[in-house]
């Protein structure tokens, strides 16, 4: 079951599953996460960082729960709305965004603007400065016209700071959508999906029909990006190469869950309305019907699509979802085990899902092996704060209180909850071995610095 704080939720119905989660770990910016779309993002963003040269940097790909069209980096971390990857109706499209992203990472285009914003600032300062004395000059002297033009200095330093700032970073945003097709063209993809995703940004523009500085943007005009690019990217030997017919499949499918869980029913009737049987719209179709409350009906929509893909592991971890809410989690334990055994990528939110059906059975004998998932899963995703509350409610279950304490200082401590996680680390400690390794980390979370707002 999706936990998100109220501030975050976008819809009612993103609460319905553990397949697709949103997180707090980011206090501004809501997270989704969930096993398919990061598989497929995944295998998205790897070709195009090691053509960049930033494969073995741990780059991480964190999907965000928006239903805008948009990505953005930070640090070594790529940001990839939702909403990017609903609107896209082709993997090419969503890779030539990825890929521009990368563009500003390998580029260093983030240090460089930090240092842009400071000379700007700098510029703006001086500005202020300088109407000041004018200002001032104009006062003294009883000079209204001195007085005047001080304030028109004052004001023309922070706009001349401005538009230097934003002149910079359009050159960076150019300079990325350049990098962008020399990495498309190192992996052998098209990059006729950037410019069908600028050719969207430029008709959503004229439809609004706002009138737009070209000076005081951060970015290039769609249609000023399409000029600059289509003659470059026509040159590729690989423009016309379509993506992989298994590729689209997946993407499709990403879709279909993003539309079920933020957009429901008529979401999916839009995207799906040229192929409203495909594999696809009925994934879509079994997502929503589940998401709707009717978990009985949403069994053999999903039945159906196991028995025409029998190894495909995100099929069977969707129908462990539809039996938790149907209340049968014996069931839904042993279809996350058999969806974790045919994962690939041996995703921990698979495993962590396993484990907690397990500990929902109430069964004392399955408890150590609900245990075992859980701890396996925040091993190897840290990070993911609900993961470490299943495991304090299995602790709890099995009579591990002070586990159980600690778990749950884990949980405030990665959700950036500081001071709940001092208290319960502190608790923690009075029931375990001092010196030991749990007690150990329990005095991390206690020393723990807050940061002063």
């Amino acid at each position: 079951m999706l936990r998100l704080p109220l501030s975050l939720m976008i819809s009612a119905a993103v609460l319905a599953s553990s397949a697709f989660t949103a997180s707090a770990q980011s206090r501004s910016v809501p997270i989704v996460r969930d096993a398919e779309i990061e598989a497929l993002v995944s295998d998205y963003t790897t070709p195009i960082l090691n053509a960049a040269g930033l494969g073995k940097q741990r780059i991480k790909t964190i999907l965000v729960n928006s239903q805008s069209f948009n990505a953005f980096v930070d640090g070594r971390r790529i940001f990839i709305n939702t909403g990017a990857l609903l609107q896209s109706e082709t993997p090419n499209e969503i890779i030539g965004v990825i890929a521009h992203e990368t563009g500003h990472l390998a580029g260093g285009h983030q240090d460089r603007l930090r240092e842009q914003l400071k000379q700007a600032k700098t510029m703006a300062v001086i500005g202020t400065l300088l109407g000041l004395g004018a200002g001032i000059a104009g006062a003294a002297t009883r000079n209204s016209a001195i007085a005047g033009a001080g304030g028109g200095i004052a004001a023309g330093g922070g706009e001349i700071a401005m538009r230097s700032l934003l002149s910079y970073q359009r050159s960076e945003e150019a300079a990325a959508d350049r990098s962008a097709i020399n990495y498309l063209n190192k992996t052998g993809q098209s990059a006729k999906g950037m410019l069908v995703t600028f050719e969207r940004f430029a008709s959503a523009l004229s439809i609004s029909g706002t009138q737009v500085d070209a000076y005081r943007v951060s970015h290039p005009l769609p249609r000023e990006r399409i000029a600059n690019l289509s003659t470059l990217a026509q040159q590729s030997p690989y423009f016309e190469k379509k993506d992989p017919e298994s590729l689209q499949e997946r993407h499709d499918l990403a879709r279909a869950k993003i539309a079920a869980y933020s957009g429901g029913m008529g979401s999916l009737q839009r995207i799906f309305r040229k192929n409203p049987r495909g594999l696809g719209a009925r994934y879509g179709d079994a997502i929503a019907t589940f998401l709707n409350g009717n978990a009985r009906n949403a069994i053999p929509k999903i039945d159906a699509l196991i028995k025409e893909q029998p190894k495909n592991p995100y099929f069977r971890e969707m129908k462990g979802d539809i039996l938790l809410k149907a209340n049968n989690p014996a069931g839904a334990a042993a279809e996350f085990k058999q969806a974790a055994a045919l994962d690939p990528r041996k995703s921990s939110l698979i495993r962590m899902s396993y484990g907690r059906a397990l500990m929902l059975t109430g069964n004392k004998a399955n408890m150590q092996a609900a245990i075992t998932e859980l701890k396996a899963g925040v091993t190897r995703d840290p990070e993911f704060s609900e993961g470490y509350g299943y495991l304090a409610q299995a602790y709890g279950q099995s009579g591990q209180m002070g586990l159980a304490d600690l778990a749950t200082a884990d949980q405030h401590y990665y959700a950036g909850n500081i001071n709940e996680a001092k208290i319960f680390a502190t608790r923690a400690q009075k029931q375990l071995k001092s010196g030991s390794a749990d007690w150990l980390r329990a005095q991390d979370i206690i020393n723990t610095k807050t940061k002063k707002k």
